[in-house]
């Protein structure tokens, strides 16, 4: 495998992970165990699990139903890889805009 392919596979693994440790460092804060937060999002136990250990496609109803759940909000934001090049700059590259869900 090259540097580059085994590069990218790592940096989403870790993007993935953040995303489940994000979930379970608030429902923690929460003091709300996973069958608990199932409840509030009407979802199951496993599915919250799953989320937190191994999150992969997820949508974003179900992101904005475990955030509401968790009183938070889902923040989008789309970031420029590392190591990209190439292709031509248009009006307003590299700004980056986020809204809350």
């Amino acid at each position: 495998m090259e540097d580059a392919k085994l590069r990218e596979l790592v940096e989403s693994e870790l993007e993935n992970l953040q995303l489940g440790v994000q979930i379970a460092k608030l429902r923690a804060e929460k003091n709300l165990s996973q069958t608990k937060l199932a409840a509030k999002a009407e979802m199951s136990a496993p599915k919250i699990s799953a989320m937190e250990n191994e999150p992969r496609n997820l949508t974003i109803g179900t992101l904005i139903r475990v955030a509401h759940a968790l009183d938070s909000r889902v923040e989008i934001k789309l970031v420029r890889r590392k190591g990209m090049k190439g292709g031509r700059r248009h009006e307003g590259e590299g700004k980056v805009k986020t809204r809350s869900l």
